[in-house]
């Protein structure tokens, strides 16, 4: 087969690939995104075509009218290298949350690893079992991205034949960081303790993905998996690797390993902990009991469904003040910026409705499609909608599960904010916009809770992990027979009293 060589700007990388190769196979580890799974539909793969040719099919040329993309854009999960191409890309690192927070241990001898599998990034720690000091840390971006940045476009490409390849792309990611940690030290691994959401979990395992992909979504694979090195083809000696259970169908190991991090489960007074990553868990209870549900909020947070949405990442608008001379904008990486992530979209509304530039059901008083907050980038109407959406489903969430625990609001004594851009949140901001309606002081930004819990079961045995799984339970918000009441009451920045 011919080969041809794909340049991309402004990385100063070249690639050789066989004429034909799909750009989706090729462009999704130097920094492209396909949040939709490649089906044209978010956009947010686009790239410049500087030299070569890419003729786009009718289809192609629908999708590019229809995002507003001139003539030099292509769609790189609609696009093949048919012959030799200069692309320009956007690349970007990764604000990934490697926390080293500390907590009481036992000492042990050895070494082990935490592992956060996430469905956006990734994150391992070597920790001498010793001395609980963290001795090495590797990030990476989950390699399945390029089959969706969610779980549902993930299940919907293993259920088209694609789960072997979803498995055998974690496992080597994963596999390759710990060998990167111990590289150059005389050492073995004595446990790996790996926690992630229920689909990470059945990906990593290379359990039946089915039942998680059909009503009633129950699984009967959530227990923790055991796994030898060899088994997962991983060039270590390991005697112990172990991927947590998880709670329910959706709410995994991290929340598990997140309520362990709080130590929730060993007061009588009652905590919240909200996780506003991919999939926003929330988990409200106490020493004697604990309910868990999953909501749809995470997408909207990670930049999946916002026209300008994106990761923390450089040039991202983390963080929008109102000044004198107008809106004020904090990009990470102090460079233009090109789009949006979860806490700049948050201070973003906030601040907008302090300004009374967007009414109780978000719309744009002005009656413009969007308010621009820099030059580069605008925040739309639709975007607004999307905000609303995510700060429903949290709400709505608390509202339910506070009530199924036949308590109130004002008996939480915790609330702690957990994800990949917890701890960049503006809190008094977020309960703004209604959010989370709880008194400032109450709040705690944990960071990388999943990380933290993953690294305090290095030190303890299974004992933990079963006493917080006999206390919780799984609650489906859908289930609930007034779900749809409460959440409609919620689409609205004044929402009446439930």
């Amino acid at each position: 087969m011919q080969a041809v060589t794909i340049r991309l700007h402004p990385l100063g990388k070249e690639l050789t690939v066989t004429r034909g190769t799909s750009l989706i196979d090729v462009l999704h580890e130097f920094g492209v995104e396909f949040p939709c799974g490649g089906k044209g539909s978010c956009g947010k793969c686009k790239v410049k075509l500087l030299q070569g040719e890419i003729l786009p099919d009718l289809e192609h040329t629908k999708k590019l009218k229809e995002l507003g993309l001139s003539s030099e854009w292509r769609l790189a999960c609609m696009s093949r290298a048919e012959g030799d191409l200069v692309l320009e890309v956007g690349q970007y690192e990764a604000m990934i949350q490697a926390d080293e927070t500390l907590f009481s241990f036992e000492s042990r001898e050895g070494y082990g690893v935490a592992v956060d599998l996430g469905t956006t990034t990734l994150v391992a720690q070597l920790v001498d079992l010793s001395t609980a000091k963290v001795l090495a840390v590797e990030t990476a971006m989950n390699p399945q991205r390029r089959w969706g940045s969610d779980l549902i476009s993930r299940l919907e490409s293993a259920l088209a034949g694609k789960a072997p390849e979803l498995t055998r792309l974690i496992r080597e990611e994963i596999g390759g960081m710990l060998m990167k940690l111990i590289s150059g030290r005389k050492i073995s691994i004595d446990r790996v303790v790996l926690v992630g959401n229920t689909v990470m979990q059945h990906f990593f395992a290379g359990s039946d993905i089915r039942p998680l992909s059909f009503y009633p979504f129950e699984s009967p694979e959530l227990d923790a998996k055991s796994f030898t090195a060899s088994e997962l083809e991983w060039n270590i000696d390991c005697k112990h690797i172990s991927f947590y259970p998880s709670i329910g169908s959706f709410v995994g190991s991290d929340i598990l390993a997140g309520i362990h991090a709080t130590g929730m489960w060993r007061r009588k007074e009652y905590s919240v902990l909200v996780d506003l990553g991919t999939n926003g868990e929330i988990v409200v209870g106490n020493s004697e009991r604990l309910l868990c549900a999953s909501t749809a909020a995470g997408p909207a947070f990670e930049g999946a469904k916002i026209s300008m949405g994106m990761l923390a990442t450089t040039g991202a608008i983390s963080s929008v003040s109102d000044r004198e001379e107008g809106l004020i904008c904090s990009v990470i990486g102090n460079v233009a910026a090109s789009g949006i992530c979860g806490s700049g979209l948050i201070d973003a509304v906030a601040v907008l409705l302090e300004r009374g530039e967007l009414g109780d059901f978000g719309e744009i008083i002005s009656g413009d499609e969007a308010v621009e907050l820099t030059k580069e980038v605008t925040l739309t109407a639709k975007d607004i909608q999307e905000f609303l959406l995510a700060k429903a489903a949290i709400a709505v969430g608390l509202t339910i599960l506070i009530r199924k625990l036949e308590i109130t609001a004002e008996e939480i004594v915790h609330i702690y904010i957990a994800g990949a851009f917890g701890n960049y949140i503006n809190l008094e901001k977020m309960v703004r916009t209604g959010m989370m309606d709880f008194p400032l002081d109450r709040f705690r930004k944990l960071g990388n809770s999943a990380l933290i819990g993953a690294k305090m079961f290095l030190f303890s045995e299974w004992d933990i992990p079963d006493e917080i799984l006999a206390l919780s339970r799984h609650v489906s918000l859908e289930s609930e027979k007034d779900f749809q009441d409460i959440f409609v009451n919620e689409l609205t920045f004044n929402p009446p009293s439930n």
